[in-house]
């Protein structure tokens, strides 16, 4: 069976040749309805761009790719992504390369989209988040052979370069400071627990806890969103023994949970001290403002860009970059412990 054609999806669509190439190049000129129908006559046609035309002639896609698998609700808050885009963006149009983005919801979509934008040539490499506890996609891009960049490590990437920063410091920098103040009830609100990065983080407060004796330390997994937040948050400030100080995994956790604390009569930072590992304007626009881990993240995506247009130049030489360890910046959200009642 002959292979479907630009012409018979026009055909079949009820469009010219020319708006089925609109379509199916994500180039404007077509309205999202007719882009849509395009597409769906082509996904029912099982259309796929002749790959081998492309290869004959060497030619590159001049984009890359990043796929996200996480909610949608929760990465459209999150202001770290929205300046990590930022940064990959001015890095990236710099070259003339494009970035092509989708959010999907499990991992096993995710691997189907790089075999599919791989099978189709429409990137030259790709930028992974969110690196998992024995993650199956790294197996998986070393098998394409494309070029591609981990955001995240140290180490556990396989032969793929990767950028990445020190969680567990950090993580031990607020444990150290928040020691400092005489809090010995700490809590921790963590994100998606099959990243490396949480486990990092959840090892980092355990090993501080017995160093500096302070007994076992909770961490509480969430989704990222500020209801999982709140709600994590308000769970905790009903307990008997309530912390003294909890660390939240993102800036948008931090402020749900501020909320909490200020719905429940909890004083911020008389009874409560809170620290959030991401800093952006929320944490310092809120009353009282964040103590929070800062850090450059448009930096961050500029660093990630080079080394994959890099690692795409020289695909045998992969890298390894290590960034700077984000750094404790002290506001009104901290201060020193005291003894609590219940609520």
């Amino acid at each position: 069976m002959a292979r479907p054609t630009i012409a018979d999806i026009a055909r079949r669509a009820g469009v010219s040749k020319g708006a089925v190439s609109f379509a199916l190049n994500g180039r404007p000129g077509v309205s999202d309805a007719t882009r849509a129908l395009i597409l769906q006559v082509a996904e029912e046609m099982n259309w796929r761009p002749h790959s081998a035309a492309r290869a004959l002639v060497g030619a590159k896609a001049q984009a890359v790719g990043m796929v996200i698998a996480r909610p949608a609700r929760t990465i459209g808050v999150e202001p770290f992504f929205a300046h990590l885009l930022s940064g990959l963006q001015a890095g990236l149009s710099a070259k003339a390369v494009a970035l092509h983005m989708l959010v999907v919801e499990e991992t096993a979509t995710e691997i189907e989209i790089y075999r599919r934008w791989v099978s189709e040539h429409r990137v030259d490499g790709f930028i992974l988040v969110d690196l998992q506890v024995r993650d199956p996609r790294i197996e998986v891009l070393e098998e394409l052979g494309i070029p591609s960049v981990v955001l995240g490590g140290p180490g556990r990437h396989g032969s793929l370069s990767s950028v990445w920063a020190d969680d567990r410091a950090a993580m031990l920098s607020i444990v150290d400071y928040l020691a400092a103040l005489g809090h010995t009830r700490i809590a921790h609100v963590s994100g998606l627990p099959a990243f490396q990065h949480t486990q990092r983080r959840i090892r980092a407060l355990r090993d501080s806890a017995r160093r500096l004796g302070l007994g076992d330390l909770v961490s509480l997994p969430t989704d990222f969103s500020d209801a999982e937040g709140a709600a994590v948050t308000r769970a905790l400030l009903s307990r008997k023994d309530r912390p003294t100080a909890i660390v939240f995994d993102s800036d948008v956790m931090a402020v749900a949970g501020l909320g909490v604390a200020n719905e429940m009569g909890v004083a911020v930072p008389r009874e409560l001290s809170i620290v959030a590992f991401d800093d952006s304007l929320l944490a310092r626009i809120v009353h009282p403002t964040l103590t929070a881990l800062s850090r450059d993240t448009f930096a961050l995506g500029e660093q990630v860009a080079a080394t994959l247009l890099e690692t795409i130049a020289e695909p045998e030489q992969p890298r390894t970059v290590k960034t700077p360890t984000p750094r404790l910046t002290v506001r009104e959200s901290t201060a020193l412990a005291r003894t609590t009642k219940a609520v």
